[in-house]
């Protein structure tokens, strides 16, 4: 196959990758990861193997922090492990609502109901856990997202033959 069409599918995964980082309908990294590696072995870039390892890394490291960050920003917030548990029960029940981000509004549903199983005395509480809930996706979102910018930037470069 053509290093251009290899170079172009690989770019398309990488995009499609970065959407993904917040689009649940996309695998993310993964994507990104992937089109990575194509264009890597698929043509004759002279792209550093340490450039692979790093993302790979960082690709799994994330994949991690994605569920630990909401959980430990949720207690930061004083929520309990009612809430962590909720969180994750959350996601994967909206994940399946017909909803748009239906997995993000089941998060953060589960969240509170969570809490509110907990307390159902402490509103304040549990809308206090889904505040640190929120922003640990905002954070862990915002990593994922920075990590496959980073790629696309790089084989963009690489392709233009700057690095």
């Amino acid at each position: 196959m053509d290093h251009t069409i290899i170079s172009i599918i690989a770019v398309i995964l990488l995009v499609l990758g970065v959407l993904g980082t917040f689009l649940p309908v996309l695998p993310g990294l993964v994507l990104s990861l992937g089109g990575l590696l194509i264009y890597k072995y698929g043509t004759d870039s002279d792209l550093s193997v340490i450039y692979i390892w790093a993302f790979v890394i960082l690709t799994l490291a994330s994949v991690v922090l994605n569920y630990i960050i909401p959980a430990k920003t949720n207690r930061k917030y004083g929520g309990t492990r009612w809430g962590s548990i909720g969180s994750i029960v959350g996601t994967f029940v909206g994940i399946f609502l017909p909803i748009p981000l239906g997995f993000l509004v089941g998060m953060f549903a589960g969240v509170f109901i969570g809490e509110l199983l907990h307390d159902s005395k402490d509103m304040n509480k549990a809308l206090q856990s889904t505040k640190g809930a929120f922003i640990g996706f905002i954070y862990g979102t915002g990593f994922s997202l920075v990590v496959g910018l980073a790629m696309l930037f790089v084989v963009v470069l690489d392709i233009v033959n700057i690095i």
